[in-house]
């Protein structure tokens, strides 16, 4: 299965929209679109879940490293949307303790 990601900026806030499996393979897509917000300065992520039918650890692992980027420099990353099944990843995890989980979208021009 495919990973499609697309981004939407306004100011400093992003969303990431990604669809389909995030695993080993597809991971690398998702990262270098979070690597390049996070070059342009962007200081509030948001990356919309609900597309996203299975998450493994190396999808895991790419939003850890991308939240922690932004944190080291004030700045949020925020999970959206998440379907039961990755929510339950988050859940068993404990991750659902570390990263801002919503259940839904905001708009860009919010918060």
């Amino acid at each position: 299965m495919e990973l499609n990601v697309s981004t939407s900026s306004q100011g400093g806030h992003a969303v990431v929209t990604a669809t389909g499996e995030l695993d080993l393979y597809t991971a690398p897509r998702l990262q270098t679109a979070l690597a390049g917000l996070l070059r342009d300065q962007a200081d509030r992520i948001v990356v919309d879940l609900s597309g996203v039918e299975f998450c493994d650890s190396t999808g895991m692992n790419v939003l850890l490293a991308a939240m922690k980027r932004l944190k080291e420099r004030g700045g949020t990353l925020e999970l959206a949307a998440p379907r039961p099944a990755v929510k339950r990843i988050l859940q068993v995890t404990g991750l659902d303790t570390v990263f801002s989980v919503t259940d839904a979208v905001p708009a860009l021009d919010a918060g």
